[in-house]
C-alpha cells in the first residue's frame, strides 16, 4: 500500500524512468518478470539497470553497480518488489541493504509466493524507508503473463489473426500469403518474441508447413539485440489429436523445442516414431478434443510459461474464445476485399446479438499499409 506521508512529489517521475528501462527486457527475460531500476541521489539519476535474461543479474544489481558509492543514502526506484529468496541469483533486497540506500520505492509487491512482501519487509526491518504502489497499473502492464501465472496458475493468452477488411483470413483454397504487408509481419515477429510459447493446430502444419520461429532479420530490432532475442526461440506446440503431423514437417527440425499434443486415442506407433526422432509428445487422457485449459495449466506448472500466443486457423482460435481463455486479440487488418467464398476469422456458432462476445479496444495502430487492433474479450479469464 502507498503511505501518503512517505511519497515524494518526484516519485512518479523516477518510477516512469524505471518502467521505461524495464521495457528493454521485453523480449528476453522469460520466464522472469521484466524489471527496471533507477537510483536517485540529490535529484539526479546515479544508477540505471534492467533485467535482461534469466540467470543474469537483476535490475537492482545492475543499477547498484552503475551507481557505485553514490548508492549510499540514495533512493532506489524499482518496478517490482526486490526478491528475497535465492534463485539463480542472490536476493536483491540484501544487495540494496548492503549498498546503503536510504529509501526504496517499489511500483508493486511481487505476487510470487517466494517473495510476496518479504523483500520489502526485510528492507524495512533494516531501517530503510519503504514505499510501494507508485504507478502500479503501469508496472503491471509490463508483466501480464508473470502476474497472471502467479495469481491464477494460468498463462496470459493472446490470439493473433490477420484478415481482410471484409473479415477473411484465406481464400477458399487455403491461399493466404500474404494478406498483410511486411511491417505487420515484422510486428508479428516481435509479438512472437514477447511470448514464451506459441500454439498452433495441425491443419496449419499440414497446409502451410508453418515454422513459427523468430528470425533476426525480420524482427525490426537493432542487429545486436535481434541476435540476442533469437537465442531463445519460443516453445512451439502443435495440437494434433490424432497425430496427423507429417514426420517431415519443418517445425519438428528447427531450432528450439516443438511439443506435439495428442489424444490418448492417437496412433501409438506414430507416437513412438516421433519420440524416436527426438520430438516431445504430450498425451492427454481425453477423447476427440485437446483440453485447452488443462494444457495451459500444464504449461504454467511444468514449463513456467507466462505468455502464450495462439497462431492458428479459425477453428482452434474459436475454441480458445468459446472457452473464455483469451486475454487479448491482436488483429491485423489489410485494406483488401477477399469475397464471400474466402475463409472467415472465426467459426463461432452465434445466432443472436445477445450471444455476441463483447470486446474492448485497447489500441489501434497503423502498421505500414495495414492496421493493428489490440482488443480484450470482456469475459476473458484475464
Amino acid at each position: 500500500m502507498i503511505n501518503p506521508e512517505a511519497i515524494n512529489i518526484e516519485d512518479e517521475k523516477w518510477m516512469s524512468q524505471a518502467i521505461e528501462l524495464a521495457k528493454e527486457g521485453l523480449y528476453t527475460t522469460h520466464p522472469n518478470p521484466r524489471v527496471g531500476c533507477v537510483i536517485v541521489k540529490d535529484d539526479h539519476v546515479v544508477g540505471r539497470g534492467f533485467h535482461f535474461r534469466a540467470g543474469e543479474p537483476h535490475a537492482e544489481v545492475h543499477a547498484l553497480r552503475d551507481a557505485g558509492e553514490n548508492a549510499v543514502g540514495a533512493t532506489a526506484y524499482v518496478t517490482l518488489e526486490p526478491c528475497s529468496h535465492f534463485g539463480r541469483t542472490p536476493p536483491c533486497c540484501d544487495a540494496l541493504i548492503k549498498a546503503g540506500v536510504s529509501r526504496v520505492v517499489a511500483a508493486m509487491k511481487d505476487p510470487n509466493p517466494e517473495v510476496a512482501g518479504r523483500g520489502l519487509q526485510r528492507i524495512e526491518d533494516a531501517g530503510i524507508s519503504v514505499v510501494s504502489g507508485i504507478l502500479e497499473d503501469e508496472a503491471r502492464d509490463l508483466n501480464p503473463g508473470f502476474l497472471k501465472r502467479m495469481e491464477t496458475g494460468l498463462p496470459y493468452v493472446r490470439i493473433k489473426q490477420a484478415m481482410s477488411l471484409d473479415g477473411r483470413t484465406a481464400m477458399a483454397s487455403g491461399e493466404s500469403k500474404w494478406i498483410t504487408g511486411a511491417e505487420a509481419r515484422s510486428d508479428v515477429q516481435r509479438l512472437r518474441a514477447m511470448s514464451d510459447a506459441i500454439i498452433t493446430g495441425v491443419e496449419s502444419i499440414i497446409h502451410d508447413d508453418s515454422s513459427l520461429t523468430l528470425r533476426a532479420d525480420e524482427l525490426g530490432l537493432k542487429s545486436d539485440l535481434a541476435k540476442e532475442v533469437v537465442k531463445h526461440q519460443p516453445l512451439r506446440l502443435v495440437l494434433d489429436t490424432q497425430l496427423r503431423i507429417p514426420e517431415s514437417a519443418k517445425i519438428l527440425t528447427l531450432p528450439g523445442e516443438t511439443i506435439v499434443v495428442c489424444s490418448d486415442q492417437a496412433d501409438q506407433a506414430k507416437k513412438t516414431q516421433l519420440e524416436k526422432a527426438g520430438v516431445t509428445v504430450w498425451t492427454q487422457m481425453t477423447g476427440k478434443h485437446i483440453q485447452l485449459a488443462a494444457l495451459l495449466k500444464q504449461l504454467a506448472e511444468e514449463r513456467s510459461i507466462n505468455e502464450v500466443l495462439v497462431e492458428a486457423g479459425a477453428q482452434l482460435s474459436t475454441s480458445f474464445l468459446e472457452e473464455k481463455l483469451v486475454d487479448e486479440c491482436w488483429t491485423y487488418i489489410a485494406p483488401k476485399l477477399m469475397g464471400a467464398n474466402a475463409r472467415p476469422l472465426t467459426t463461432l456458432p452465434l445466432e443472436s446479438m445477445n450471444q455476441a462476445i463483447p470486446l474492448t479496444f485497447e489500441e489501434v495502430s497503423p502498421m505500414g499499409e495495414d492496421l493493428r487492433i489490440i482488443s480484450k474479450p470482456a469475459r476473458s479469464l484475464g
